[in-house]
């Protein structure tokens, strides 16, 4: 028997057998002896064939009533890709519930803002992730709370409240049923490895490896807004604010090369599950390196630059509206002028923090920039005006880039603002909303890369790479980049970077 969404049962038993960490979260295994959950790299004895049942989520799993492994604990799994063999809709709907989406109004909400009935969105979920919305959100609030007990010294109220269960009654309640210990025994089996200040919160997030962390940083490294962001020995570092509240990140490549490593500064822990949900996205977690690659092997253009920069990902962002600033800043100039000018931009009309060394500001928000004299940057009256058009619809509503539930709406709506062409819809489309299929043809340097005449060109040629075109755009933007290879583990060996870098690159586009 097996719930599994795209992998047949002999391929789950492979890899249950192997402990093939690639395959970590794609499935999960039920021991009927035991009545526990694992994921497939789980250390425990192995299981007799006969004796277990795979699971397409956690979710299915508990709904099924199965408990969670202590050993290998299935809430630091790199969770199921949201787009891996479900349907647009569903991808949507897991998107919406990492934003909180059902702490108003529940499932029929949600379906609402999906354009559709509850009753079918709970048909489309139980088929693709064999769990209804609801067991879906309650696992994954189940499971960052277990991570809260296990990697942080905060008291039980406030993970109760971090982790959105209302009450410590009905958090105590949910563990007891579930690993049939209190949320005090699970922490006398934790083991902490280090003491942090207060308001300082240190996680560890896996991925499916291979993960290419040099290509990455080499990426984020020139579109650093100065103030905002920054990388240093290996480390992307940057300002962050969240529901009235401000502090700052850090992220770098754990040891062992198989997680990241996050150190989150924050007065407030009860936003700790958004800021955790938004850096998975920040850093393309749930990507599948296996299915990316087994798109791109066979193809002439792509299989070299797949071979040497293994584990690739799409770079996503902390913030949709910065983003899509940072998009339009970037029209027709070079990266190097665009973060130039996103640096002023900080320097103007950002609000100053202290105590953060070289990050010294927030971003400006969408009120602050609706009536700003933008030019004063050395801006083009033109490209102010879009920046200002952009800030005014956000700041009134007119455009929501938070819980976005339909990616063609929301891009009619920034279509029909002045100076908004494809390039920019594509571009905040790959790294704000998370398509992976977003790809922007028109682009100078993917144009030059593929060697391609012309965008109609570019764009017959990339339909071989759906539903992974925004790999293939990071593959062909890096494709000269010198690099670090990335050994097999996760882990790379270090070359030195060249200084030089290109006068026109990605973000040397035309306005439409």
């Amino acid at each position: 028997m097996t719930a599994s969404m795209d992998l047949p049962r002999h391929i789950c038993s492979k890899a249950r057998l192997s402990r093939d960490p690639r395959f970590d979260g794609r499935f999960f295994i039920a021991v009927l002896t035991s009545g526990v959950y694992c994921r497939s790299i789980c250390p425990a004895r192995t299981s007799n064939e006969r004796n277990v049942i795979y699971f397409p989520t956690a979710a299915a799993a508990a709904e099924a009533g199965f408990r969670p492994c202590l050993r290998c604990r299935p809430e630091s799994s790199p969770g199921t890709p949201a787009w891996l063999g479900t349907s647009a809709t569903v991808s949507r709907a897991l998107r919406l519930i990492g934003e909180s989406a059902l702490e108003d109004g529940g499932v029929d909400a949600l379906a609402a803002r999906l354009g559709i009935g509850a009753r079918h969105l709970r048909r489309l979920f139980l088929r693709h992730l064999g769990a209804t919305p609801m067991a879906v959100a309650k696992t994954r609030r189940l499971h960052f709370a277990k991570k809260l007990i296990d990697e942080t010294n905060l008291p039980m109220g406030q993970i109760a409240l971090s982790a959105g269960f209302g009450s410590v009654r009905r958090f105590n309640s949910a563990f007891r049923n579930t690993y049939n210990r209190t949320p005090t025994q699970i922490r006398k089996l934790a083991h902490l490895s280090s003491v942090l200040k207060e308001n300082e919160y240190l996680f560890r997030l896996r991925f499916r490896p291979p993960f290419h962390w040099e290509a990455l940083l080499a990426f984020l490294a020139p579109r650093a807004t100065p103030g905002v962001e920054i990388v240093e020995d290996g480390c992307y570092r940057r300002t962050i604010t969240l529901n009235g509240h401000s502090g700052n990140l850090a992220v770098s490549l754990e040891e062992s090369g198989l997680a990241l490593e996050v150190r989150i500064s924050f007065p407030e822990p009860r936003w700790l599950f958004l800021i955790i949900e938004r850096v998975r996205r920040m850093f393309d977690l749930g990507a599948n390196p296996a299915d990316i690659a087994a798109r791109f092997g066979d193809d002439a253009l792509l299989a070299k630059r797949l071979a040497r920069m293994p584990g690739l990902r799409v770079p996503g962002c902390w913030d949709r509206f910065e983003l899509a600033v940072r998009a339009i800043l970037g029209q027709q100039v070079s990266v190097k002028g665009a973060t130039t000018l996103a640096g002023r931009l900080v320097r103007m009309f950002g609000t100053p923090v202290t105590g953060s060394g070289p990050l010294t500001h927030l971003f400006p928000a969408p009120e602050v920039l609706a009536g700003a004299d933008i030019a004063r940057i050395g801006l083009p009256a033109k490209r102010a005006e879009t920046i200002r058009a952009l800030a005014r619809a956000v700041a009134d509503g007119r455009i929501v880039f938070k819980a976005v539930e339909d990616v063609d709406k929301l891009q009619q709506r920034l279509r029909e603002l002045p100076g908004i062409g494809e390039w920019t819809l594509q571009y905040i489309a790959m790294r704000a909303l998370g398509e992976p299929d977003a790809f922007p043809a028109g682009d100078l340097g993917l144009l030059r890369s593929a060697q391609a005449g012309n965008e109609r060109e570019l764009l017959a040629r990339a339909e071989a790479w759906r539903p992974w075109r925004a790999y293939a755009a990071m593959y062909l933007w890096q494709a000269n980049e010198p690099i670090a290879v990335a050994k097999e583990d996760g882990r790379s060996s270090s070359r030195r970077a060249s200084a030089r870098r290109h006068a026109i690159s990605e973000d040397a586009v035309a306005i439409s």
